[in-house]
This record gives C-alpha cells, sequence and structure tokens, in this order.
C-alpha cells in the first residue's frame, strides 16, 4: 500500500505501488476492462505477419541475452542453451533445418540443445555468423554476443558451485614464499 497525504491525511491506495489503476469501483468493472483489452491485443497479434512476429521474438532475445551478460545470475540453469531454444524455434519450425544451415549433424545440435555435449568453438562460429545474418535486417547483433553468454553462463555455474569444488582444488593450491609489498 501506498500513503499519499492529502488535507493534512494520508490515504491509502490499495494496489498502487503495483501500477494499478483506481479509476475502477468494483472488481468486475476491472476484470470486464482487463478481458477487453486482452481482445483486442489478440485480435492485434492475429493480423500481425509472421515476418513481424519473427523480428519481435528476436529483437526480444536480443534483449534478453544483452541483460543476461550485463547481471549475470549465479545459478546453474542453463541460459546459453535457453537462448539457442529460442533463437532456433523462433526461426525455424524444424530444429533440422538449423542444423543443416549451419551444416552440422541434428543429433549433436540435439546433444547441445539438450545439454549432453558443450558447443565446440566450431558451433560457436557458424551460429555467430548465423546470427549476424539474421539480425542484420532486425537490429544491430554484435558478433560476440554468443560467445558472451557462453562463458558468461560457466563463470556463473563456477561460481554458484564453489562449495563443491572448492575444497578439493585448494588442497592441490600451496603457497610457498610470500613477499609482502612495501609501499
Amino acid at each position: 500500500m501506498i500513503m499519499i497525504m492529502g488535507k493534512n491525511k494520508f490515504k491509502e491506495i490499495e494496489g498502487a505501488e503495483f501500477g494499478v489503476d483506481s479509476r475502477y469501483t468494483s472488481k468486475k468493472k476491472q476484470l470486464d476492462d482487463g478481458k477487453a483489452l486482452m481482445e483486442a491485443r489478440l485480435q492485434r497479434m492475429k493480423n500481425l505477419s509472421s515476418d513481424k512476429i519473427i523480428k519481435a521474438k528476436l529483437l526480444q532475445l536480443k534483449l534478453k541475452m544483452e541483460e543476461f551478460i550485463k547481471e549475470p545470475i549465479y545459478q546453474e540453469e542453463n541460459h546459453f542453451t535457453k537462448f539457442l531454444t529460442s533463437y532456433i524455434d523462433a526461426i525455424y519450425s524444424k530444429r533440422i533445418d538449423f542444423a543443416k544451415d549451419i551444416d552440422i549433424d541434428a543429433n549433436l545440435l540435439s546433444k547441445i540443445v539438450n545439454n549432453h555435449r558443450k558447443p565446440k568453438e566450431d558451433f560457436l562460429l557458424r551460429l555467430m555468423i548465423h546470427s549476424e545474418k539474421t539480425y542484420n535486417n532486425i537490429c544491430h547483433f554484435h558478433k560476440k554476443i554468443w560467445y558472451q553468454v557462453y562463458f558468461q553462463e560457466k563463470l556463473s555455474g563456477l561460481m554458484a558451485n564453489q562449495d563443491q569444488w572448492r575444497p578439493n582444488v585448494e588442497r592441490h593450491v600451496k603457497i610457498k614464499n610470500l613477499t609482502s609489498v612495501d609501499d
């Protein structure tokens, strides 16, 4: 709730912190207007061409990837394959067609998408070029974004799992001669 000040009084506005429109006097009126708005949005979406839908999905994906790079999430969740799947599914009705377009085996693509195999540099290079060409008519797409997402995810996973790997690794790290730096 947010408190607003009137003439020497505070008035509570319920739901104001969520940007809820306070014009509604009843829940039914609010729900009716919500339904009407959703129907209008659906009708507008029906009139969009498939090209515009694909462009919107690709633009949304690019923005999500850029946000991930700026604000890494330290979880075990595999963001690279989520982004890759979104990218492929936005453009192709069948993933095998994407595999053909970048000249890789469909089985390998399936393993990468399902986290059974890590992508090799060859795959990342082809994905980079494919993305550049795909985004060419949509917006600027930096060629290094797939690499950034991939390595940011690896770093995030490494940092999130320190409790598991650190004790074992620390046993192998020794410092014999420590020198102090005098100012």
